[in-house]
This record gives C-alpha cells, structure tokens and sequence, in this order.
C-alpha cells in the first residue's frame, strides 16, 4: 500500500450515537430489515464490546468494515483469553482490497490491541463463502493455530508465552438436534431474509422448520457449525452453515425428502 493511498483512507468508529448517519456497510438501504436488525443486534446491551470499524475514501465513499470483540465474546466456536477477535472484515471492491485497506484496518486494531494490554489478536477464516480467506491475514503476521473442516483459527501473539486460542468442537453439537432446524443470529445483516425466506419455503414443503435466533455469544459458541452465526441442520446433519437462498434450500430439501 503506497503512502498516498493509506493517508487518504478515513476510518471511522462506529458508535451507537452515528450508527444511523455510517450504517453498517454491508446492507446500504436503511429501511431494509436486514439494517434495523443488525443496528438493533450492535446497539444491544449484550455486544457493548463489539467494535466496527468503516474505511472511507476522501469523497466519503465506503471502501471496507471490520467488525471485532474481545475473544471472550466471540459470536464464532472459539476459546481464547484476553485476545482481540477479527469477527468479521468485508471489502467493497477487489481493487479496494488490492490497495491495503484491510491491513489498515487490521493496523490500527493491532494497535488498540496492543494498548489494552492483549496478548494478541485473533480470527477464523475460510476457502468458503460468507468468510474471508486466510490470505490477508498471513500477510498480517498471522499463523495459522489450527484447521477444522473448511475453517481455520489463526492468530498473532504479542507474547510468546501466551495461552493459544483453540477452536471449540462444533460438530458434538449436531447429534442433540432432531427434525429441520434453523439457528442465527443478527450479528450478519443478511441472516434475517435468509430465515424469512427458508421458514416460507419450508411451509411451502409442509416442513416442521423449528427457528432459534441466538442470543449470546456462548449460544453461537456452542453451535452446530463452523461459522457460529447460522446452522441449518436436520437429525444431527449439517445441512448449511452460511446464508443460503430460497432457491439453495429448496434444492436441499429435495434432496433430502428423496433420501
């Protein structure tokens, strides 16, 4: 990243008070339920340590977010003391992630990481889809700690001696489920159209779809899936673990009704 380009990135903290003039980056329309949940999701008592972060180029144009916590509150299947989570970091464009803005982002967390005496940062990534891949973060001194499934942890310790996060075993999870279910949470804008869309296409099936929206981060700990925030799962299968479409659902529930 050139000099020019970093000194004319803004990065903002989003905050309850100017969450409604930044919104959240990944949904723009601010009527859209999508906004009001996520907006209701940050401004919740329970995520008062959840951070976002919105880079801006000098025209005011969003460039890229990033959403992090203290690891103890991770909404991901992860056990970590006293370290900085990277929960979630999206880019506008591919020519906006060619020209550094994550790792600035990145930087700067590292830094208030540093200042409030972490150990160090931390973050799940994945080839998949509703994930970033592990690229930037390498390229960030990250290593990766461990792999499980299409995911991996992988973190950057400030102290050699620190305790290592771990990933937590979310497929133990699965067996307690019986019939179709659906668990979320609004800590992603897109999961509620996902679930208004799946719980009509369910009835559309005659499908007993039991919904539960997670509540707090040790329920999205304890998840059925990788990726924490959403599990589609039917008798101890997962079946999804990322927002899918009606089309995608419908899709799988043929093949499941056929089996």
């Amino acid at each position: 990243m050139s000099k020019e380009h970093s000194e004319n990135i803004i990065i903002k903290n989003v905050t309850e008070e100017n969450i409604s003039a930044l919104g959240v980056f990944c949904i723009k329309n601010k009527k859209a339920e999508g906004y009001k949940v996520k907006k209701d999701w940050f401004c919740s008592a329970r995520n008062k340590g959840v951070r976002i972060k919105i880079a801006f180029d000098q025209d005011g144009k969003q460039l890229g977010f990033i959403e992090y916590l203290p690891s103890e509150i991770a909404w991901r299947p992860i056990k970590a003391r006293n370290y900085i989570f990277i929960q979630c970091i999206a880019m506008f464009s591919k020519s906006t992630r060619d020209k550094g803005t994550a790792s600035r982002m990145i930087q700067e967390i590292e830094k208030e990481a540093m200042a409030e005496n972490k150990f160090g940062l931390c973050t799940m990534s994945s080839n998949g889809s509703w994930m970033a891949n592990k690229t930037l973060f390498l390229k960030n001194g990250f290593n990766i700690l461990e792999k499980k499934g299409r995911f991996e942890l992988l973190g950057k310790s400030f102290n050699g001696n620190s305790e290592k996060p771990e990933l937590l075993d979310w497929t133990q999870e699965q067996s307690a489920f019986k019939g179709w279910h659906l668990l979320y949470a609004n800590q992603c804008p897109w999961h509620i159209k996902s679930v208004t869309d799946l719980q009509s296409t369910a009835k559309e099936y005659s499908i007993d779809l039991k919904v539960k929206e997670l509540d707090s981060p040790s329920q999205a700990q304890q998840a059925p899936s990788g990726y924490g925030t959403f599990s589609l799962i039917k008798d101890g299968k997962l079946l999804a673990d990322h927002y899918i479409s009606k089309t995608r659902f419908k899709t799988i529930l043929k093949q499941e009704l056929q089996s």
